[in-house]
């Protein structure tokens, strides 16, 4: 029977890397924690994470710049982040785009939005990239001192890891579809 640490050992970095193309902070928190219980490399993490939220904002910008006015005539949902970033974009332009993937909800919105201003995609590449590096290092920091702290509450954290692993990965996505349904509403 395959254990959870088991398959974060061998698919963790791969999921990693598809999870911060999205949204990815509860991939990366549970990865974070993984490079804390020596199940992956923190520096791998950091490096995968950064490379997945990069190339996953810059493809929202792209496809923004492209079909941005067509995508947010299908979607209307999407015209109320729309109406948000442009908002932020106009009052905190340099500090928008090396936020918004802190800015949970417009994680994919807002690329796609700045995609469709006037915004260089020189100039969006190298704040994607420094708030891509920011991002990794403190959301993975985040989830490596999580797992440090929770050590010094529990004595033998090991016996522990698949259900932190686990309550980790189910919280963040039991908050996701509260939001979800929040929205809805």
């Amino acid at each position: 029977m395959l254990s959870i640490a088991s398959l974060i050992a061998t698919y963790g970095y791969y999921a990693l890397f598809l999870g911060t193309l999205l949204e990815g902070e509860t991939v990366l928190v549970a990865a974070g924690y993984a490079a804390h219980r020596g199940l992956l490399e923190l520096p791998w993490v950091i490096v995968i994470a950064f490379f997945g939220g990069t190339l996953g904002d810059q493809v929202a910008f792209l496809v923004g710049r492209r079909y941005g006015s067509r995508l947010l005539a299908r979607f209307p949902a999407l015209q109320l982040h729309a109406v948000k970033v442009r908002a932020l974009l106009n009052r905190y332009h340099t500090s928008l785009i090396l936020a918004v993937r802190f800015l949970y909800g417009l994680r994919i919105a807002g690329p796609l939005v700045i995609g469709m201003s006037d915004v260089t995609l020189l100039r969006f590449m190298l704040l994607n990239m420094a708030g891509a590096l920011i991002w990794a290092v403190s959301v993975a920091l985040a989830g490596y001192y999580f797992g440090a702290m929770l050590e010094l509450v529990l004595i033998d954290l090991k016996h522990f890891d698949e259900i932190i692993l686990l309550a980790i990965l189910v919280a963040g996505g039991g908050f996701w579809l509260w939001r979800r349904w929040m929205q809805r509403r």
